[in-house]
């Protein structure tokens, strides 16, 4: 099963959710700044600069700066691939009548939870520091699974109002806090 982000108006989007009779998809993911394709035109851009600087030590007889050049290149594009691939992170909330199914992974789902909705909650922690957003869980009376943990605080209190809709606060701190 391939991770499908719903065509929404705010494709982009760090939340899009997606409702359907009794059905919602909620997709969380980590801000995606810049997409593979232009972390590609950046390291070219860097690359011509660079490769030309080292072609022209090479043949001034420095030409031990062409590898350095190269090799420094490599790590750039290493560093941003790794980024990109990170960025690629998913929460997908399913929501129906019976359950709560989690899935979590970067293009397939690697951890799945799956919660009866009858038990579902949704656990609320208010920030530790002012930039911070709210910590979110959905647990039983089991297991809880964190949710949306890489959001920032406008994004966790988004999440927090489109889940509050759907998932009873059964547990929480401070009310004026969470609400801030």
């Amino acid at each position: 099963m391939h991770y499908h982000t719903p065509h929404l108006a705010g494709e982009n989007r760090v939340i899009s959710y997606n409702q359907a009779d009794r059905e919602m998809v909620v997709v969380v993911k980590p801000n995606h700044s810049a997409t593979w394709h232009q972390n590609l035109w950046l390291l070219a851009a860097l690359a011509i600069p660079s490769l030309g600087a080292g072609i022209g030590f090479a043949l001034a007889g420095a030409w031990p700066i062409l590898p350095l050049a190269g090799l420094e290149l490599t790590a750039l594009g290493g560093a941003l691939y790794w980024v990109n691939w990170k960025l690629e992170y998913r929460h997908v909330i399913h929501l129906n009548a019976d359950t709560v199914i989690i899935d979590k992974g970067y293009f397939v789902p690697k951890r799945t939870w799956r919660f009866t909705r009858a038990d579902a909650a949704l656990r609320v922690t208010p920030e530790s520091h002012p930039w911070q957003g709210p910590e979110l869980c959905v647990h039983d009376k089991v297991s809880e699974t964190p949710i949306g943990d890489f959001l920032n605080r406008e994004e966790s209190l988004e999440l927090l109002a489109v889940l509050r809709k759907e998932l009873p606060v059964r547990t929480h701190s401070n009310a004026s806090a969470i609400d801030a």
